[in-house]
């Protein structure tokens, strides 16, 4: 019976890459001439039985990983070259197989991108139903990627988590830390974990803000990170040794889907955790009521920054003692929508955060300073929104730092409650989105609204290139 050949060439050469071995070391070591070597890692020479046992022995090469297919990526290419998109575009499995093998990684990145194309595809059907059903939502497509489900659900939902605010209330009292919780914190670390804390220069952590070394029980953290920043690092640390319980019950109550989802939602936990340590919920509520929420005081007065301090006021839900129910938008300079949550659910139907107008923008012409507005949403409510830049890692010089906006908000109707409900406000005409803002006569409009036709009239020219009628 004939010996099935073995062409193996990419998988070797992925081998001996990884080893850092040069063609001719490999080639010593296997008893075969460089020039064989090459011969097979360009696929024009098979694996004998002999070279399969020599590189099994010497470099302790699972056989299996050598004779097998990549069949987890063939069968995705598969069924991605299924699609009626690319339909034809193949005659047979032996290019699938040839991509999957030659370059895995590259295999990998079209795989994802067939995946996002899919989701935006799936989003965009989920609009018509939307529109097509006079508003009324449509159900949520499956094709989700874990972090777009981790959003959704925080979106949707209250950002309060009762089981984590208890616990740190708790475990801050035990720590009695006086004005410095930084080093209140690493001394329990150190005393009840033997782990100790300490701060790496950018040089010797280029790519990373923190790493845990299990071996010596040392956490690492970048000197980029802002003093505040570092607090919430190791807050977040002695919060998931402090009260894992808490924390695993809440994400057990989120109800996702994928384990890759849980590990998402679960470092959100963490961070909040980590908040609910900095700020124990009664000691901010009464706080933030005495301030009439006037985030700069409370950040100063529990040594947090201002983005930590805003995200805080979000939380403040508990029954029976409850704030206002504030929601935030994070933005970077290039519109990017990076977090939305809100106490009730974001009202992103109402509201949306879309809207070019929204003080939020305005917000990177005038750099670390508050902004407010009251805004008047097209058929969605009145809003009193806050806005300000906040400043990432720090970076060296000649290195772009990364700045992103936020916007706190909460209906008008509790404006009076707060320091910024104090001074006259202009009242901004905005909408949820321009491609579903009905809003007549608006020069920011940056799209026509997907409900209406155009208004080609010749004759009439309105304030915006995107007249409807």
């Amino acid at each position: 019976m004939a010996e099935n050949k073995i062409f193996a060439g990419a998988r070797v050469r992925r081998i001996r890459n990884g080893l850092a071995l040069t063609q001719t070391a490999m080639a010593e070591a296997l008893g075969i001439s460089p020039s064989y070597l090459n011969l097979i890692e360009r696929n024009q020479r098979p694996l004998t039985v002999q070279l399969l046992l020599k590189l099994a022995s010497v470099y302790r090469v699972d056989l299996d990983e050598l004779q097998g297919e990549a069949t987890g990526s063939v069968s995705q290419l598969r069924e991605m070259f299924a699609d009626p998109l690319l339909a034809g575009e193949l005659p047979g499995d032996q290019e699938l197989i040839e991509v999957a093998e030659a370059a895995p990684n590259a295999a990998t990145g079209v795989l994802k991108l067939y995946r996002a194309y899919r989701e935006q595809s799936s989003r965009l059907k989920d609009l018509s139903a939307l529109l097509s059903d006079q508003g009324h939502m449509a159900a949520l497509s499956d094709a989700r990627l874990p972090m777009d489900e981790v959003r959704e659900t925080l979106e949707t939902r209250p950002y309060h988590f009762a089981r984590i605010d208890e616990a740190a209330e708790a475990f801050h009292g035990s720590l009695s830390p006086g004005d410095d919780l930084s080093a209140a914190l690493k001394a329990w670390l150190r005393r009840e974990h033997g782990l100790s804390v300490r701060a790496l220069p950018v040089h010797v952590m280029p790519d990373l803000r923190r790493r845990f070394d299990r071996h010596s029980m040392r956490l690492f953290l970048s000197e980029r990170l802002s003093a505040q920043d570092q607090l919430r690092e190791i807050a977040m640390e002695a919060a998931q040794i402090a009260f894992p319980d808490a924390m695993a019950a809440e994400l057990d109550q989120l109800g996702l889907t994928t384990g890759e989802a849980r590990r998402i939602a679960r470092f959100e936990l963490a961070r909040y955790a980590a908040h609910a340590v900095m700020m124990p919920y009664g000691a901010f509520l009464g706080a933030a009521q005495r301030a009439r929420y006037d985030v700069e005081v409370l950040a100063a007065r529990f040594q947090v920054s201002f983005e930590q301090a805003a995200t805080r006021l979000v939380s403040l839900q508990r029954p029976g003692a409850t704030g206002v129910p504030f929601f935030l938008l994070e933005v970077d300079h290039a519109g990017h929508r990076l977090r939305r949550v809100g106490a009730q659910g974001f009202p992103q139907a109402r509201f949306g955060g879309h809207c070019p107008k929204l003080n939020i923008h305005a917000a990177f012409l005038q750099a670390g300073q508050v902004l407010a507005d009251r805004v008047d949403i097209f058929g969605g409510g009145d809003y009193l929104v806050i806005a300000r830049t906040v400043e990432g890692l720090r970076g060296g010089f000649g290195e772009r730092v990364r700045r992103t906006a936020l916007l706190l908000g909460c209906d008008a109707a509790h404006a009076a409650e707060t320091i910024y409900g104090d001074v006259p406000l202009a009242t901004v005409a905005g909408g949820p989105a321009c491609r579903l803002c009905e809003r007549r006569g608006c020069p920011a409009r940056a799209e026509p609204p997907v409900t209406r036709p155009l208004g080609l009239d010749e004759m009439v020219t309105g304030l915006s290139v995107f007249d409807f009628q």
